[in-house]
């Protein structure tokens, strides 16, 4: 774990449910469920395939022009929306059945990785508050940003965004 992101972690003053969740290296689709002891639904808002720019393929390790799956969810457990995260996954590093999982339904990332047994790691980045933001309606948000690494190369890069309010309070 990255102690910067650590550290910075444990000085916000947030409840503890939201801390375990933004802090995790882990499944946060599992401790949602663990904690509101509701199924987490994922809603897609939006999902395309693009060609990697020179500052993305730089964050992913590929190519420029390299295909790349652009997934905007919600996640959702008992009726409320708790993350809302855009991942990037550089297609040709994808094994054929996760990229159709991953392309054609609404199933949570860990899930589908749990499904093919990959051992991954979660690479902690960025970790911020911002004020401001219309993805939770103007509610404060604490946003991660993280890599998924598979045999040392990033399988995805993902930005969770957590509103910063009483849903953590359970």
């Amino acid at each position: 774990m990255n102690t910067d992101f650590l550290e910075k972690l444990k000085s916000f003053e947030i409840p503890t449910c939201l801390r375990v969740c933004c802090g995790t290296d882990g499944s946060v689709t599992f401790l949602l469920e663990i904690m509101t002891r509701h199924p987490v639904s994922v809603t897609t808002e939006s999902q395309h395939t693009i060609k990697a720019d020179k500052a993305m393929a730089g964050l992913l390790g590929v190519g420029e022009g390299s295909e790349v799956n652009d997934r905007i969810v919600r996640l959702a457990a008992g009726g409320t929306d708790f993350v809302h995260a855009r991942s990037l996954s550089p297609l040709e590093r994808m094994p054929d059945t996760m990229r159709e999982q991953l392309m054609r339904a609404d199933i949570p990332i860990g899930r589908i990785l749990r499904s093919h047994n990959l051992e991954t790691r979660r690479d902690m980045g960025e970790l911020e508050i911002l004020e401001g933001e219309s993805t939770f309606d103007g509610i404060p948000v604490l946003s991660r940003s993280y890599k998924i690494v598979h045999k040392n190369h990033v399988l995805m890069w993902i930005n969770e965004r957590f509103p910063i309010d009483e849903r953590w309070c359970i």
